[in-house]
């Protein structure tokens, strides 16, 4: 069993797989990165200074400090229920960003596959009259090679 596991572990898609889940694990960290940092930050300044990853809704107060909270730590240290409306905008953006990356990424590797020339078609058939009129070319060489 042991033998079987390792030729299987070991095949090329199995390698490829596992680089492309690394490769890909590292891509959406960059990417969160990007929509935490770079492009949320703008967004919310636009927006009047909103900090989307404290943007959360209370559910229930904390046992040990009543709302409002100043940030989703303190309502988090405090022991509250909070919807956090915020990350969640977060990843939405980080989902669309990392799929229009891959669209982007299939849409370049189709266009580098070579296309297969498609194979000529077979000569139509002769009609009976190019049939009879080869025929009498065909008589008409002979006769003169005589």
């Amino acid at each position: 069993m042991l033998r079987e596991f390792r030729e299987f572990a070991v095949r090329g898609n199995v390698v490829d797989i596992a680089v492309g889940l690394v490769i890909g694990a590292a891509f959406g960290a960059i990417v969160t990165s990007l929509v935490s940092d770079v492009i949320m930050p703008p967004i919310g300044l636009l927006l009047g200074g909103v900090d989307f990853s404290n943007l959360f809704l209370v559910l229930k107060e904390g046992a040990t400090q009543p709302a409002p909270y100043a940030s989703l730590e303190d309502a988090k240290a405090a022991g509250a229920v909070t919807v956090n409306i915020g990350l969640f905008l977060n990843t939405v953006v980080s989902f669309l960003l990392i799929t229009f990356a891959m669209f982007l990424v299939v849409k370049s590797v189709n266009r580098l596959r070579r296309e297969e020339p498609a194979a000529a078609p077979a000569p139509p058939e002769p009609t009976p009259q190019e049939k009879l009129l080869a025929e009498i070319r065909d008589l008409l060489k002979a006769s003169a090679a005589r």
